[in-house]
């Protein structure tokens, strides 16, 4: 049995509108990043007020969060093409360092 081995990376979780999930996604798969988590109909409260998750008639009414782990290395052009994005709509990013056990899941 092999040992176990941890290798760093950054998590980051984006909160945004539904309607922008082919924006992120794409900006995501042109930056490199080799998968990502989408989860749906989040809600919270944040500076532009409480979002409750009501999912009506599609996703693009209700706040998602998308979750990477990427190496550091993907950090400049991730943040780089968010940061226009974020000037004009709502949402947040969060950045995290954290381990993984499966390096070749998240990096080549």
């Amino acid at each position: 049995m092999s040992e176990l081995r941890l290798h760093a990376l950054k998590k980051i979780e984006i909160v945004l509108e539904g309607a922008h999930r082919d924006f992120a996604t794409d900006l995501l798969d042109r930056a490199g990043v080799k998968g990502y988590t989408v989860l749906g109909d989040v809600s919270g409260k944040g500076s532009h007020g409480t979002y409750s998750s009501h999912l009506m008639f599609n996703g693009d009414d209700v706040l998602i969060m998308i979750v990477v782990a990427v190496p550091e290395e993907l950090v400049p052009p991730i943040l780089e093409g968010f940061t226009p994005f974020f000037d004009k709509h709502p949402g947040v990013m969060f950045f995290s360092d954290i381990q993984v056990s499966r390096l070749v899941k998240f990096a080549d």
